[in-house]
């Protein structure tokens, strides 16, 4: 379980919140990740698990190349909740996956590794407002990449079935 707390207190200071699609979230000045803010304006929850919509080559694939969260170069961060629509979730697992296949996703996410570090969080499970909490981080040289990468995902048909998405950007506080 991963906890992310806006507040005034936090490791990460918010430099940027944008709402891309559906309602925002309340305006923040820090993130704290895994720890609990006593002036919370808002709490979101999620657990990592497995990758449901992908394979074990492409697991193999992206483990190969991944980077580990933490870092001391990723001064960086996104927090980017998103939601998907009923339409996505009424679908049977195969035809999100093929979906999810055809938008390209993994291969377009592995063409970013090692440079920009990921960890996806699931919260539908948990009653959340959110379906999946994405967290990257990257140096800050790599955000031109990162700003390609989220372009990238934008535009296939996957992202069709978001229905709620924020894009919350921090830099790390020492």
């Amino acid at each position: 379980m991963v906890s992310f707390c806006a507040g005034t207190t936090g490791e990460w200071q918010v430099i940027r919140q944008s709402t891309w699609i559906g309602e925002p979230l309340p305006q923040a000045a820090r993130l704290a990740v895994d720890a609990a803010t006593p002036d919370a304006s808002w709490t979101l929850t999620g657990f990592t698990s497995n990758l449901r919509y992908t394979t074990r080559a492409e697991r193999q694939s992206l483990d190969a190349r991944t980077a580990a969260i933490g870092r001391p170069e990723a001064r960086m961060a996104a927090l980017i909740p998103i939601r998907k629509s009923a339409v996505w979730w009424a679908m049977a697992q195969d035809d999100r996956r093929a979906i999810y296949e055809r938008s390209g996703h993994t291969p377009i996410g592995r063409g970013y590794l090692p440079a920009i570090a990921r960890r996806l969080h699931h919260s539908r499970d948990l009653g959340q407002p959110f379906d999946f909490l994405t967290w990257f981080e990257f140096a800050p040289d790599a955000e031109p990449a990162f700003e390609e990468l989220l372009a990238q995902l934008r535009i296939t048909p996957e992202w069709r079935y978001v229905e709620r998405e924020v894009d919350i950007r921090l830099v790390r506080i020492d």
